[in-house]
């Protein structure tokens, strides 16, 4: 086994000095391939100067921007990239990304600050300090250009990476002078530039991976190739709480490519097979012959649990989400009671790369190169199954072949350093098969709602109840966060607003006269997972697709009826309005639309959807016009993009996608059984970006929530028939 190893033609650059400590890997890694006059010339080449930690800059004067958020698809290294270049005024032509890695960043007391990437936050979180990082190296290299021509700062300007002293006309460019600005103090007076002013920001620009993900040369964690490096397949219980009782190692020994056969213990326990190949130790842990303990959960039944569901909606005992005036005077007052019942299943993540990670444990240090969303989580997880300290371990960040939530969690990264540890100096690659991964997510909970509206005589709402029933993600991962028994985020889209500065940007945006919503905790033996749009998915079905009921049960026209409780909300009126007038709403063309509008992550979002239903009750979703609005637009294209991706997820899940157990066991365990949409399926999108300003809200996860709504709603317009129960699949909807 070898005891080092080097990634090809890249190398880490490890260097100290006044500047900093700069630790890296470039977010492309680009293993494979036997270059050694590559590999020596990375390993020996000098550092680029770091101005600041956001800013590496070379003598060629290609900008590095430094990004501690995860890209996973959604643009954000390309975003953060054009918010710290608009300020550094450089060449946008010359700007590379890279990932610093948590090690350096608890090292250099978290200079990068927080490397979660979740919850729509990744720019509209981080905004603020990289778009401060950009500015100070702006000034720190003026200063420096300034200091070697002996001038003062007033007298130089900068564009594009060329600073010129006005009187004299003399130029240096970034790359000349950002030695000298390393070294420099850090100014603590920064302006930083109003959006109105913005040329690099704002501007839909290309991706910055756009290229290599169109040629194929991008690398995912799954293609890299380190020298003596062994593939590691797992299988764990497929019962839950079931726990390894026995194997039989010696049964797939001898298979070809086989090396080792052993037990993977902590937290997410299972057994592996490591092989030369990845196939191999697949081949050999399928045959592997494997006993298992059932245990608490191992019964677990997902045709019980809704029962449970139903059960809870009747319940005496809830939590309170969002109470205001007197509802049950409104209830009795009431001239007309409307009731709908609704229900949002389990659902996985199903990422297109399986998870995945490789690592190299020694008795002095612990490497991780992983796909992550949480790269300091990742590294905690690293340490503890290490059992070295943290400073002795690190993470290697990795793009993405999918998140969506289920990278938050770091089971995988266990559990690949549990194998290296019994290999030690032996690099090891960990991939899940799809079975593994479709069995052992942290799946969207399952949830169900009872919805009761109150209408006057004049057809006016004057009371609305939710009676939540389900799963608290929270209470499964975090249950400290609890708050008095109570998870918050059930309530996403629904809470009261000016209760908690925590929670405003997952606030009702509707008024009504009085509210009751609350939430009847009920948790399967199954881990919750934050899902992409996580629980603003089904409370936006709730809220919305009840709404569309309460409209047409009073008789009204479903936009304006929605319209009279938004006039507190100019903005969300104004999204609603916007897809309404794009769509053709109202019009007398026999095309049947169904609207949604909802309020999550910060952003404000509406859609409008036209779908046809054939004599055959078989549904075709043919336009969805959406608008959006989350306060300042970073790269217009790219919410575009985001728009229709995140389509294609909701509508996959609205259509086909449901999680189900029986005996404790999945049922659903490959694409076979766990459909998404093809694109034959795919509607035409277009997408309305209409910023406001003032803000910054979300864009990839609250813009999910409006697409299953408006189809909802558009199918009850085709055919009468409201879809109450998801996934869609094979229901007919011309049946009564």
């Amino acid at each position: 086994m070898a005891d080092t190893f080097r990634l090809s033609r890249r190398n880490f650059i490890i260097g100290t000095g006044a500047a900093g400590l700069t630790i890296g890997i470039l977010a492309s890694c680009a293993p494979g391939g036997d270059d050694a006059s590559d590999t020596d010339a990375a390993a020996n080449a000098e550092p680029n100067p770091e101005v600041n930690a956001w800013v590496h800059i070379g003598n060629d004067d290609v900008v590095t921007i430094r990004i501690a958020r995860s890209e996973m698809g959604q643009g954000t290294l390309t975003g953060l990239a054009q918010l710290v270049a608009e300020e550094l005024e450089c060449d946008w032509d010359k700007v590379v990304t890279e990932y610093p890695t948590p090690g350096e960043n608890l090292a250099r007391d978290r200079v990068w600050k927080d490397f979660s990437t979740g919850g729509s936050r990744g720019i509209r979180g981080s905004h603020q300090y990289v778009r401060e990082g950009g500015a100070a190296a702006r000034l720190m290299l003026i200063e420096a250009a300034s200091n070697e021509w002996e001038v003062p700062v007033g007298e130089c300007s900068v564009s594009k990476g060329v600073i010129t002293h006005g009187p004299s006309g003399n130029t240096l460019t970034y790359g000349a002078v950002a030695d000298a600005a390393s070294k420099l103090t850090p100014p603590t007076d920064i302006k930083l530039k109003d959006p109105s002013e913005w040329t690099i920001a704002g501007q839909p620009k290309q991706r910055l991976d756009t290229i290599d993900k169109t040629t194929g040369a991008q690398q995912y964690s799954s293609d890299i190739k380190l020298d003596g490096m062994l593939n590691a397949a797992i299988k764990q219980a497929p019962m839950r709480g079931g726990t390894l009782a026995s194997f039989d190692a010696d049964a797939v020994s001898s298979m070809p490519g086989v090396r080792k056969v052993l037990e993977v213990d902590g937290q997410f326990p299972g057994v592996a097979v490591v092989a030369d190949y990845w196939w191999q130790a697949k081949k050999a842990i399928d045959a592997l012959p494997v006993e298992w303990t059932p245990g608490e959960g191992s019964d677990f039944s997902s045709s019980a649990f809704e029962a449970e569901l139903d059960s809870a909606l009747e319940a005496d005992e809830a939590f309170m989400g969002n109470q205001k005036g007197d509802v049950d005077a409104a209830f009795d007052g009431a001239a007309q009671i409307v009731e709908a019942r609704y229900n949002a299943p389990l659902q996985n993540h199903a990422c297109m790369e399986p998870m995945t990670a490789t690592a190299v444990w020694t008795e002095d240090k612990c490497d991780v190169w992983c796909p992550t969303q949480n790269g300091e989580a990742a590294l905690a997880a690293a340490a503890e199954a290490s059992g070295l300290p943290i400073a002795q371990c690190d993470v290697y960040k990795q793009l993405l072949g999918g998140g969506f939530g289920r990278r938050g969690m770091s089971d995988y990264v266990s559990q690949v350093v549990s194998i290296a540890k019994q290999m030690p100096g032996t690099p090891i690659k960990l991939i899940w098969s799809r079975e593994e991964d479709m069995q052992h997510g942290f799946y969207h909970p399952i949830t169900k709602a009872r919805c009761q509206g109150a209408l006057d005589a004049d057809g006016k709402l004057v009371g609305i109840k939710i009676r939540l029933a389900g799963q608290s993600i929270l209470s499964g991962l975090m249950p400290q966060a609890l708050r008095n028994g109570m998870d918050p985020y059930a309530f996403q889209g629904l809470l009261p607003m000016g209760k908690s500065p925590g929670a405003e940007d997952q606030t009702l945006k509707y008024t009504f006269p009085a509210i009751q919503f609350d939430h009847a905790m009920r948790n399967p033996p199954v881990r919750p997972g934050f899902w992409r749009g996580v629980n603003a998915n089904q409370n936006a079905i709730y809220l919305e697709c009840f709404m569309d009921e309460l409209a047409h049960a009073a008789g009204r026209d479903p936009l304006e009826f929605r319209l009279e409780y938004m006039q507190d909300t100019p903005e969300l009126a104004a999204v609603l309005r916007a897809v309404a007038e794009k769509s053709g709403w109202g019009s007398d063309d026999g095309k049947a639309r169904g609207l949604c509008a909802f309020y999550s992550f910060g952003a404000y979002t509406a859609a409008c959807a036209e779908v046809t239903v054939d004599d055959d009750g078989k549904l075709k979703v043919d336009r969805i016009v959406a608008a959006t609005d989350p306060g300042i637009a970073v790269n217009p294209q790219q919410i575009d993009a985001q728009v229709a991706g995140s389509f294609v997820y909701g509508l996959s899940a609205a259509l086909y996608q449901e999680i189900t157990f029986e005996n404790g066991e999945t049922q659903q365990k490959n694409f076979d059984t766990y459909n998404s949409m093809r694109i034959a399926d795919m509607p035409e999108v277009e997408t309305i970006v209409m910023p406001s300003g003032g803000f910054w809200g979300g864009v990839g996860e609250p813009t999910i929530a409006v697409a299953t709504p408006a189809v909802l709603n558009a199918i009850y317009a085709a055919t009468g028939k409201r879809v109450r129960q998801l996934p869609i699949k094979d229901q007919n909807l011309r049946d009564a």
